[in-house]
């Protein structure tokens, strides 16, 4: 997504709330290896199943409407970059939400309770 080397990669999803959000991971998660991002890649040729990633994708975009049948797609096009954009940004804020909420929870817990 922002084009990081499979190292910092890893590094990134270890200290970045929203990345461990996008992965579903919980904030203690310690995070993965670095050499794993290398073997999934060359897992995915090996196997010729990086076809299935790109189909479920593609499943995923037509259910959502973000592409259509028996047209000529963009991929340039600025209406899915503004797309690609919003859902960052609504990541972002749902990641800032959570970790101002989980802040609250754990500076005024005596009150939940």
């Amino acid at each position: 997504m922002e084009g990081l080397p499979d190292r910092q990669a890893a590094d990134a999803v270890r200290g970045r709330i929203d990345l461990k959000y996008a992965l579903s991971l919980e904030l203690s998660d310690p995070g993965f290896d670095f050499t794993i991002l290398s073997d999934f890649r060359a897992r995915l040729v090996q196997g010729e199943a990086e076809h299935l990633l790109l189909d479920a994708m593609f499943a995923l975009f037509k259910e959502r409407g973000w592409l259509k049948q028996r047209q000529h797609q963009r991929t340039d096009s600025t209406h899915i970059l503004a797309k690609i954009r919003a859902i960052n940004r609504l990541m972002c804020v749902g990641a800032t939400i959570a970790v101002a909420l989980n802040s609250l929870v754990s500076w005024l817990g005596h009150w939940m309770t």
